[in-house]
Protein backbone atom coordinates (compact mmCIF):
# COMPACT_ATOMS: atom_id res chain seq x y z
CA UNK A 1 0.00 0.00 0.00
CA UNK A 2 2.80 2.63 1.30
CA UNK A 3 5.87 3.49 0.83
CA UNK A 4 6.42 6.10 3.79
CA UNK A 5 3.90 5.92 6.59
CA UNK A 6 0.15 7.34 5.10
CA UNK A 7 0.76 6.88 1.26
CA UNK A 8 -0.58 4.67 -0.85
CA UNK A 9 1.14 3.89 -3.67
CA UNK A 10 4.30 1.88 -3.71
CA UNK A 11 4.84 -1.70 -5.32
CA UNK A 12 6.30 -4.54 -2.12
CA UNK A 13 7.92 -7.59 -3.06
CA UNK A 14 6.37 -10.32 -1.10
CA UNK A 15 9.13 -11.60 1.71
CA UNK A 16 10.85 -14.96 0.87
CA UNK A 17 10.05 -18.08 2.90
CA UNK A 18 12.55 -20.74 3.55
CA UNK A 19 12.13 -24.22 4.57
CA UNK A 20 13.70 -23.68 7.98
CA UNK A 21 11.04 -20.68 8.53
CA UNK A 22 8.56 -23.06 8.00
CA UNK A 23 9.52 -26.11 10.03
CA UNK A 24 12.48 -27.83 10.46
CA UNK A 25 10.95 -31.08 9.30
CA UNK A 26 9.91 -29.82 6.31
CA UNK A 27 11.76 -31.63 3.72
CA UNK A 28 11.34 -34.25 1.70
CA UNK A 29 13.33 -36.84 0.28
CA UNK A 30 12.23 -38.05 -3.46
CA UNK A 31 9.76 -36.44 -6.56
CA UNK A 32 8.36 -33.25 -4.90
CA UNK A 33 4.72 -33.73 -5.58
CA UNK A 34 2.70 -31.39 -8.28
CA UNK A 35 -0.24 -29.38 -7.10
CA UNK A 36 -2.14 -26.74 -9.25
CA UNK A 37 -3.64 -24.15 -8.13
CA UNK A 38 -6.83 -22.17 -9.48
CA UNK A 39 -7.42 -18.73 -9.48
CA UNK A 40 -11.08 -18.19 -11.45
CA UNK A 41 -11.22 -14.39 -10.08
CA UNK A 42 -11.27 -10.83 -11.72
CA UNK A 43 -10.60 -9.15 -8.30
CA UNK A 44 -7.56 -9.17 -5.99
CA UNK A 45 -8.34 -9.20 -2.80
CA UNK A 46 -7.84 -11.76 0.59
CA UNK A 47 -8.56 -14.91 -1.53
CA UNK A 48 -5.66 -14.01 -4.33
CA UNK A 49 -3.28 -12.87 -1.29
CA UNK A 50 -3.99 -16.45 0.40
CA UNK A 51 -2.90 -18.19 -2.96
CA UNK A 52 0.47 -16.44 -3.35
CA UNK A 53 0.89 -17.24 0.45
CA UNK A 54 0.67 -21.33 -0.62
CA UNK A 55 2.37 -20.26 -3.55
CA UNK A 56 5.61 -18.81 -1.70
CA UNK A 57 5.77 -21.65 0.85
CA UNK A 58 4.96 -24.45 -1.72
CA UNK A 59 8.90 -25.47 -2.13
CA UNK A 60 9.87 -25.71 1.34
CA UNK A 61 7.05 -28.47 2.06
CA UNK A 62 8.23 -30.28 -0.62
CA UNK A 63 5.56 -29.13 -3.56
CA UNK A 64 5.79 -28.21 -7.11
CA UNK A 65 3.07 -25.21 -7.37
CA UNK A 66 2.02 -24.40 -10.75
CA UNK A 67 -0.94 -21.99 -11.08
CA UNK A 68 -4.11 -21.68 -13.47
CA UNK A 69 -5.52 -18.63 -13.25
CA UNK A 70 -8.09 -15.98 -15.17
CA UNK A 71 -6.58 -13.21 -17.49
CA UNK A 72 -7.57 -10.20 -15.89
CA UNK A 73 -5.03 -11.35 -12.45
CA UNK A 74 -2.36 -13.24 -14.53
CA UNK A 75 0.18 -9.96 -14.26
CA UNK A 76 -0.10 -9.66 -10.60
CA UNK A 77 0.12 -13.67 -9.58
CA UNK A 78 3.45 -13.23 -11.96
CA UNK A 79 5.92 -12.21 -9.46
CA UNK A 80 4.64 -15.73 -7.31
CA UNK A 81 5.19 -18.41 -9.74
CA UNK A 82 8.21 -19.49 -11.23
CA UNK A 83 8.25 -19.39 -15.04
CA UNK A 84 6.76 -22.29 -17.49
CA UNK A 85 4.59 -22.53 -14.39
CA UNK A 86 1.51 -20.14 -14.98
CA UNK A 87 -1.03 -20.94 -17.48
CA UNK A 88 -3.72 -18.12 -18.14
CA UNK A 89 -7.11 -18.92 -18.90
CA UNK A 90 -10.17 -16.84 -19.72
CA UNK A 91 -11.99 -15.85 -16.77
CA UNK A 92 -14.67 -18.97 -16.02
CA UNK A 93 -16.79 -17.70 -13.03
CA UNK A 94 -20.45 -17.94 -14.06
CA UNK A 95 -20.01 -19.99 -16.61
CA UNK A 96 -21.61 -23.39 -17.74
CA UNK A 97 -17.99 -24.71 -18.40
CA UNK A 98 -14.40 -24.08 -18.82
CA UNK A 99 -12.34 -26.21 -21.36
CA UNK A 100 -9.16 -23.61 -20.75
CA UNK A 101 -8.73 -24.44 -17.31
CA UNK A 102 -9.55 -28.21 -18.04
CA UNK A 103 -6.64 -28.52 -20.62
CA UNK A 104 -4.50 -25.76 -18.69
CA UNK A 105 -4.57 -28.44 -15.48
CA UNK A 106 -3.77 -31.36 -17.89
CA UNK A 107 -0.89 -30.16 -19.36
CA UNK A 108 0.45 -29.19 -15.70
CA UNK A 109 -0.33 -32.96 -14.75
CA UNK A 110 -0.49 -32.45 -10.91
CA UNK A 111 -1.33 -34.80 -7.83
CA UNK A 112 -3.50 -32.82 -6.45
CA UNK A 113 -5.73 -29.25 -7.44
CA UNK A 114 -6.63 -26.84 -5.09
CA UNK A 115 -9.73 -23.96 -6.70
CA UNK A 116 -10.02 -21.04 -4.88
CA UNK A 117 -13.72 -20.91 -4.43
CA UNK A 118 -14.33 -17.06 -4.13
CA UNK A 119 -18.55 -17.95 -2.96
CA UNK A 120 -19.99 -21.34 -3.03
CA UNK A 121 -21.69 -20.89 -6.81
CA UNK A 122 -19.59 -18.82 -8.86
CA UNK A 123 -16.37 -20.78 -9.74
CA UNK A 124 -18.63 -24.27 -10.54
CA UNK A 125 -17.05 -24.52 -14.11
CA UNK A 126 -13.61 -24.45 -12.44
CA UNK A 127 -14.49 -27.01 -10.35
CA UNK A 128 -15.95 -29.14 -12.46
CA UNK A 129 -12.73 -28.68 -15.09
CA UNK A 130 -10.55 -30.25 -12.44
CA UNK A 131 -12.62 -33.27 -11.28
CA UNK A 132 -11.82 -34.32 -14.87
CA UNK A 133 -8.52 -33.98 -14.34
CA UNK A 134 -7.33 -34.95 -11.00
CA UNK A 135 -8.18 -35.33 -7.04
CA UNK A 136 -9.49 -31.80 -6.18
CA UNK A 137 -9.78 -29.88 -2.91
CA UNK A 138 -11.61 -26.50 -2.54
CA UNK A 139 -11.15 -23.71 -0.86
CA UNK A 140 -14.34 -21.69 0.12
CA UNK A 141 -13.30 -18.22 1.54
CA UNK A 142 -17.01 -17.00 2.12
CA UNK A 143 -20.53 -18.22 2.62
CA UNK A 144 -22.90 -17.28 0.47
CA UNK A 145 -25.65 -17.70 -1.68
CA UNK A 146 -25.71 -22.01 -2.90
CA UNK A 147 -28.85 -21.28 -5.09
CA UNK A 148 -31.67 -24.41 -5.72
CA UNK A 149 -33.76 -26.47 -6.95
CA UNK A 150 -31.41 -28.06 -9.68
CA UNK A 151 -28.71 -25.43 -9.60
CA UNK A 152 -28.30 -26.42 -5.97
CA UNK A 153 -28.19 -30.26 -6.77
CA UNK A 154 -25.85 -29.45 -9.43
CA UNK A 155 -23.53 -27.69 -7.21
CA UNK A 156 -23.78 -30.31 -4.36
CA UNK A 157 -22.68 -33.25 -6.80
CA UNK A 158 -19.42 -31.28 -7.60
CA UNK A 159 -18.75 -30.87 -4.00
CA UNK A 160 -19.68 -34.37 -3.24
CA UNK A 161 -17.01 -35.00 -5.78
CA UNK A 162 -14.29 -32.99 -4.18
CA UNK A 163 -11.76 -34.98 -1.75
CA UNK A 164 -11.42 -31.84 0.38
CA UNK A 165 -13.32 -28.82 1.03
CA UNK A 166 -11.08 -25.91 3.19
CA UNK A 167 -12.77 -23.02 4.67
CA UNK A 168 -10.94 -20.21 7.25
CA UNK A 169 -13.96 -19.87 8.84
CA UNK A 170 -16.73 -22.56 10.79
CA UNK A 171 -19.97 -20.57 9.44
CA UNK A 172 -18.44 -21.64 5.86
CA UNK A 173 -18.05 -24.87 6.91
CA UNK A 174 -21.73 -24.98 8.11
CA UNK A 175 -22.83 -24.36 4.71
CA UNK A 176 -21.28 -27.04 3.36
CA UNK A 177 -22.81 -29.88 5.34
CA UNK A 178 -26.36 -28.00 5.32
CA UNK A 179 -26.49 -26.76 1.75
CA UNK A 180 -23.98 -28.81 -0.39
CA UNK A 181 -23.92 -32.10 1.87
CA UNK A 182 -20.38 -32.36 2.29
CA UNK A 183 -19.27 -35.01 4.38
CA UNK A 184 -18.09 -33.64 7.83
CA UNK A 185 -14.78 -35.38 7.70
CA UNK A 186 -14.25 -34.13 4.03
CA UNK A 187 -14.71 -30.45 5.73
CA UNK A 188 -11.36 -28.67 7.25
CA UNK A 189 -11.42 -25.55 9.15
CA UNK A 190 -8.55 -24.06 8.57
CA UNK A 191 -7.72 -20.91 9.99
CA UNK A 192 -6.01 -17.96 7.65
CA UNK A 193 -2.44 -16.62 8.64
CA UNK A 194 -0.41 -13.86 7.49
CA UNK A 195 3.53 -12.87 7.31
CA UNK A 196 4.79 -11.96 10.36
CA UNK A 197 6.89 -8.98 10.50
CA UNK A 198 9.93 -9.18 12.25
CA UNK A 199 9.55 -5.33 13.46
CA UNK A 200 5.96 -4.96 13.31
CA UNK A 201 4.91 -1.10 13.30
CA UNK A 202 2.74 -0.27 15.92
CA UNK A 203 0.70 2.34 16.30
CA UNK A 204 2.36 5.39 13.91
CA UNK A 205 1.82 7.98 16.99
CA UNK A 206 -0.16 10.81 15.22
CA UNK A 207 -0.45 14.02 17.07
CA UNK A 208 -4.41 13.37 15.14
CA UNK A 209 -5.20 9.88 15.42
CA UNK A 210 -5.46 8.16 11.59
CA UNK A 211 -7.98 5.19 11.59
CA UNK A 212 -7.13 2.89 8.58
CA UNK A 213 -9.49 0.94 6.52
CA UNK A 214 -8.98 -1.38 3.30
CA UNK A 215 -10.77 -3.78 1.18
CA UNK A 216 -13.49 -3.31 -1.98
CA UNK A 217 -15.31 -0.69 -2.21
CA UNK A 218 -18.66 -2.50 -1.92
CA UNK A 219 -21.37 -2.87 0.60
CA UNK A 220 -20.02 -5.85 1.90
CA UNK A 221 -16.68 -3.70 3.25
CA UNK A 222 -19.24 -1.65 5.67
CA UNK A 223 -17.22 1.79 4.55
CA UNK A 224 -20.23 3.48 4.56
CA UNK A 225 -20.57 2.98 8.40
CA UNK A 226 -17.20 3.53 9.05
CA UNK A 227 -18.51 6.97 7.54
CA UNK A 228 -21.59 7.22 9.35
CA UNK A 229 -19.39 6.78 12.56
CA UNK A 230 -16.88 9.74 11.56
CA UNK A 231 -19.53 11.32 10.89
CA UNK A 232 -20.62 10.80 14.74
CA UNK A 233 -17.23 11.52 15.86
CA UNK A 234 -16.81 14.93 14.08
CA UNK A 235 -20.04 15.75 15.38
CA UNK A 236 -18.83 14.69 18.79
CA UNK A 237 -15.56 16.99 18.58
CA UNK A 238 -13.35 13.72 18.30
CA UNK A 239 -10.01 14.52 16.48
CA UNK A 240 -9.86 12.12 13.67
CA UNK A 241 -8.47 11.45 10.32
CA UNK A 242 -9.84 8.59 8.47
CA UNK A 243 -8.01 6.64 5.22
CA UNK A 244 -9.81 4.05 3.18
CA UNK A 245 -7.60 2.06 1.16
CA UNK A 246 -9.38 0.06 -1.91
CA UNK A 247 -11.33 0.19 -4.89
CA UNK A 248 -14.78 -0.94 -5.84
CA UNK A 249 -18.03 -0.26 -7.97
CA UNK A 250 -19.43 2.04 -4.97
CA UNK A 251 -16.43 4.24 -5.10
CA UNK A 252 -18.07 7.19 -5.72
CA UNK A 253 -21.02 7.15 -4.26
CA UNK A 254 -18.67 6.41 -0.59
CA UNK A 255 -16.44 9.73 -1.39
CA UNK A 256 -19.81 11.91 -1.97
CA UNK A 257 -21.11 10.34 1.40
CA UNK A 258 -17.74 11.47 3.11
CA UNK A 259 -18.06 15.14 1.67
CA UNK A 260 -16.79 17.52 4.14
CA UNK A 261 -15.60 14.76 6.63
CA UNK A 262 -12.11 14.29 7.54
CA UNK A 263 -11.93 10.64 5.02
CA UNK A 264 -9.27 10.09 2.05
CA UNK A 265 -9.52 7.62 0.06
CA UNK A 266 -6.56 6.44 -1.60
CA UNK A 267 -7.60 3.86 -3.96
CA UNK A 268 -5.85 0.33 -4.65
CA UNK A 269 -3.03 -0.80 -2.58
CA UNK A 270 -0.14 -2.34 -3.22
CA UNK A 271 1.89 -1.98 0.28
CA UNK A 272 -0.33 -3.12 2.50
CA UNK A 273 2.87 -2.75 5.18
CA UNK A 274 3.54 0.97 4.16
CA UNK A 275 -0.21 1.70 4.78
CA UNK A 276 -1.02 -0.02 7.97
CA UNK A 277 2.62 1.88 9.22
CA UNK A 278 0.65 5.34 9.00
CA UNK A 279 -2.13 3.93 11.31
CA UNK A 280 -2.55 4.51 14.66
CA UNK A 281 -5.80 2.14 14.69
CA UNK A 282 -7.37 -0.17 12.43
CA UNK A 283 -10.94 -0.78 11.35
CA UNK A 284 -13.00 -3.31 9.93
CA UNK A 285 -16.30 -2.28 9.49
CA UNK A 286 -17.67 -5.28 7.06
CA UNK A 287 -20.90 -6.41 7.09
CA UNK A 288 -20.34 -9.91 5.83
CA UNK A 289 -16.63 -11.95 6.27
CA UNK A 290 -15.42 -15.17 6.94
CA UNK A 291 -11.44 -14.52 8.56
CA UNK A 292 -9.95 -11.47 6.85
CA UNK A 293 -6.48 -11.64 5.90
CA UNK A 294 -6.69 -7.79 6.55
CA UNK A 295 -7.44 -8.09 10.34
CA UNK A 296 -5.04 -10.39 10.77
CA UNK A 297 -2.02 -8.44 8.90
CA UNK A 298 -3.25 -5.31 11.26
CA UNK A 299 -2.92 -7.36 14.13
CA UNK A 300 0.35 -8.87 13.13
CA UNK A 301 1.89 -4.72 12.62
CA UNK A 302 0.47 -4.44 16.27
CA UNK A 303 -2.04 -2.32 15.54
CA UNK A 304 -5.05 -1.95 18.05
CA UNK A 305 -8.10 -2.90 15.88
CA UNK A 306 -11.71 -2.57 15.83
CA UNK A 307 -13.70 -5.03 13.95
CA UNK A 308 -17.15 -6.00 13.42
CA UNK A 309 -18.50 -8.93 14.87
CA UNK A 310 -19.19 -11.37 11.23
CA UNK A 311 -17.78 -14.95 10.45
CA UNK A 312 -15.30 -16.02 13.10
CA UNK A 313 -13.80 -12.83 13.79
CA UNK A 314 -14.82 -12.64 17.73
CA UNK A 315 -13.72 -16.16 18.18
CA UNK A 316 -10.36 -15.15 16.68
CA UNK A 317 -9.77 -11.99 18.32
CA UNK A 318 -10.92 -12.95 21.69
CA UNK A 319 -10.09 -9.93 23.91
CA UNK A 320 -7.34 -8.43 21.71
CA UNK A 321 -9.56 -6.22 19.78
CA UNK A 322 -12.68 -4.46 20.36
CA UNK A 323 -15.55 -6.14 18.18
CA UNK A 324 -19.08 -4.14 18.01
CA UNK A 325 -22.24 -5.59 15.84
CA UNK A 326 -22.10 -4.82 11.98
CA UNK A 327 -23.84 -1.92 10.64
CA UNK A 328 -24.54 -0.57 13.85
CA UNK A 329 -22.64 3.16 13.17
CA UNK A 330 -23.24 4.69 16.85
CA UNK A 331 -21.69 1.09 18.53
CA UNK A 332 -18.53 1.56 16.00
CA UNK A 333 -18.21 5.61 16.61
CA UNK A 334 -17.86 4.72 20.86
CA UNK A 335 -15.58 2.01 20.02
CA UNK A 336 -13.22 4.12 18.29
CA UNK A 337 -13.94 7.34 20.29
CA UNK A 338 -12.97 5.76 23.38
CA UNK A 339 -9.49 3.95 21.63
CA UNK A 340 -8.68 7.84 19.97
CA UNK A 341 -8.62 9.46 23.75
CA UNK A 342 -6.72 6.69 25.22
CA UNK A 343 -3.36 6.11 23.73
CA UNK A 344 -1.82 4.16 26.07
CA UNK A 345 -4.69 2.52 25.75
CA UNK A 346 -4.04 1.76 21.87
CA UNK A 347 -0.72 0.75 22.68
CA UNK A 348 -1.97 -1.83 24.95
CA UNK A 349 -3.90 -3.03 22.98
CA UNK A 350 -1.28 -3.20 20.02
CA UNK A 351 1.00 -5.02 21.91
CA UNK A 352 -1.57 -7.84 22.27
CA UNK A 353 -2.98 -8.04 19.20
CA UNK A 354 0.64 -8.90 17.68
CA UNK A 355 1.15 -11.54 20.52
CA UNK A 356 -1.93 -12.82 19.48
CA UNK A 357 -1.50 -13.14 15.79
CA UNK A 358 1.94 -14.54 16.38
CA UNK A 359 0.16 -17.30 18.30
CA UNK A 360 -2.44 -18.25 15.98
CA UNK A 361 -2.19 -16.28 12.81
CA UNK A 362 1.22 -17.34 11.53
CA UNK A 363 0.72 -18.29 7.42
CA UNK A 364 3.53 -21.11 7.28
CA UNK A 365 1.39 -22.63 10.18
CA UNK A 366 -1.36 -22.03 7.92
CA UNK A 367 0.59 -23.71 4.70
CA UNK A 368 1.27 -26.20 6.72
CA UNK A 369 -2.16 -27.82 7.52
CA UNK A 370 -3.22 -26.98 3.82
CA UNK A 371 -0.38 -28.79 1.81
CA UNK A 372 -1.06 -31.51 4.60
CA UNK A 373 -5.02 -32.00 3.59
CA UNK A 374 -3.52 -31.75 -0.13
CA UNK A 375 -1.16 -34.62 0.51
CA UNK A 376 -3.90 -36.96 1.54
CA UNK A 377 -6.04 -35.37 -1.01
CA UNK A 378 -3.32 -36.72 -3.30
CA UNK A 379 -2.62 -39.98 -1.73
CA UNK A 380 1.17 -39.02 -0.46
CA UNK A 381 3.05 -38.27 2.69
CA UNK A 382 2.66 -34.78 4.31
CA UNK A 383 5.77 -32.96 4.54
CA UNK A 384 6.83 -31.15 7.69
CA UNK A 385 2.87 -30.87 9.28
CA UNK A 386 3.12 -32.61 12.34
CA UNK A 387 -0.04 -33.39 13.91
CA UNK A 388 -2.33 -31.60 11.41
CA UNK A 389 -5.42 -33.06 12.98
CA UNK A 390 -4.99 -31.70 16.23
CA UNK A 391 -4.88 -28.23 14.83
CA UNK A 392 -8.39 -28.67 12.55
CA UNK A 393 -11.74 -27.77 13.69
Amino acid sequence: MTGSPGSCSRSGEAPAVSAGALTAGASWEGAPRRVSLVCDSENWGGAEVYLTSLLRRAAALGWTASLVCAEPLAARFAPFVPPGRLAVVPLARHTVAAPPVRAALAAQRPDVVLVNLVDPGSNAAAVAAALDVAPTVGVLHLPGDAGSGDVRAHLAGLYGRMAAVLTPAAGAGEQLGADLAVPADRVHVVPNGVDLPADPAGPAGRAVPRVGGLGRLTAQKGFDVLIDAVRLLTGAGVPVEVVVGGEGRDGDRLRAAAAGLPVTFCGFVDDVRGFLAGLDLFCLSSRHEALPLVLLEAMAEGLPCVATDVGDVAVAVGRDAVVVPPGDAGALAAALAGLLADPGGRAELGRRARARATDAFDADLMARRTFAVLARAAGVPAAGAGNVQERES
